[in-house]
């Protein structure tokens, strides 16, 4: 099984966000991720040390691209 990471900034607030990931994650996918909190305003999201998604200047990838980026690195 793959290990999937959300490394989020817990100083930035970002723990709402990295939790309703989890959960889109579990509910579709049948994957519990990996909370780790970081700092620095990291939100990243590895499947096997590979990054998936993360925050960017556009902003913060939503759940479903999330979900969406988790599955295809699955395949």
């Amino acid at each position: 099984m793959s290990q999937v990471v959300i490394t989020y900034c817990k100083p930035c607030g970002y723990l709402k966000r990295a939790q309703a990931a989890a959960e889109a994650l579990d509910t579709r996918l049948g994957i519990a991720p990996e909370l780790v909190p970081g700092k620095g305003g990291v939100y990243r999201v590895t499947v096997d040390g590979q990054v998936v998604a993360a925050k960017s200047r556009q902003g913060f990838p939503d759940p479903d691209e999330i979900v969406e980026a988790v599955a295809a690195s699955l395949t």
